[in-house]
């Protein structure tokens, strides 16, 4: 069958457009341009004068370390995880694949209560916490804790196709010529999947900056001590400081943005390193 035979009408592909063009605008770009809209109508004193809070360049440093730790932890799993599940048949092998991705249909707020749970005052842990004086939700190590699991499948669900993709013909090469397993994934295997990591680390890195529900369950909403930037947008909304709220909001936004043309550049390469990879003419 040729392509020209199953080619729809015009006026059906310029109505799909038409349709898909005006849901992006109503659910998509209206917020975006609200948000900005907000942020910026009174003016660019007030605009940046939410930053200079205390409470904000607090709320932002604390969002970067619970971010920076989450990505570094993701970073290392995610590895370990692709290469296991790409490199290596066992069992259970498929269900391991299935609870990679139960941060992805577990609610925010379900995982936050499983972190108060597991640590809080009342919690499995907590009487042997509380005993040493370690403290887990309502601090700094539940935030990263609840961080991390939001944004625990984006670096290893991005390997994963790439390894599996690439094959195994250039790592076994290099083992019969000598090399050890670490140095093949090092010269070989990293170097492959380099445009994958990175754009893995970009959508977790936004996931972690992002995340609202389950850190608002483990933080206790601690005013400069434990409140993250998504959670000081919330903060300065309820208490009608509208302009800060929508300041605070567009930075969470412009990075959103451009998470989003990281990822466009990034799969591009992904694409363009494939092509050579098959030898096809771009």
């Amino acid at each position: 069958m040729s392509a020209a035979s199953v080619r729809e009408p015009f006026w059906v592909r310029l109505l799909l457009t038409l349709v898909a063009l005006a849901f992006l605008a109503v659910a998509l770009v209206a917020p975006l341009v609200a948000v900005f809209h907000q942020a910026l109508k009174d003016g660019l004193a007030l605009y940046f004068a939410a930053f200079q809070e205390p409470e904000a360049w607090a709320a932002i440093r604390l969002s970067l370390v619970a971010a920076t730790v989450a990505v570094v932890l993701n970073t290392v799993f995610g590895l370990a995880a692709a290469w296991l599940l790409a490199r290596f048949r066992f069992r259970g092998k498929g269900f391991l694949t299935t609870l990679l991705d139960i941060p992805f249909v577990v609610s925010p707020v379900v995982a936050g209560l499983i972190f108060v749970l597991l640590f809080g005052a009342q919690g499995w842990f907590g009487p042997w916490l509380d005993a040493r004086d370690i403290r887990i939700v309502f601090a700094l190590p539940g935030i990263i804790l609840a961080t991390t699991f939001v944004s625990l499948p984006f670096v290893a669900r991005e390997i994963l196709p790439t390894l599996q993709a690439q094959g195994t013909e250039e790592e076994e090469a290099a083992r019969m010529l000598g090399a050890s397993s670490w140095r093949t994934f090092w010269r070989i295997t990293l170097p492959n999947i380099r445009w994958a990591l990175f754009s893995g680390i970009v959508l977790c890195s936004a996931r972690a900056l992002g995340e609202f529900g389950a850190v608002s369950v483990v933080s206790g909403h601690i005013r400069g001590e434990t409140n993250t930037l998504p959670l000081h947008v919330e903060i300065l909304y309820n208490e009608y400081q509208f302009t800060a709220a929508f300041a605070c909001a567009s930075l969470l936004t412009l990075t959103a943005l451009v998470t989003l043309l990281l990822k466009s550049l990034l799969e591009w390469r992904i694409r363009a390193a494939a092509r050579r990879a098959l030898e096809i003419p771009s």
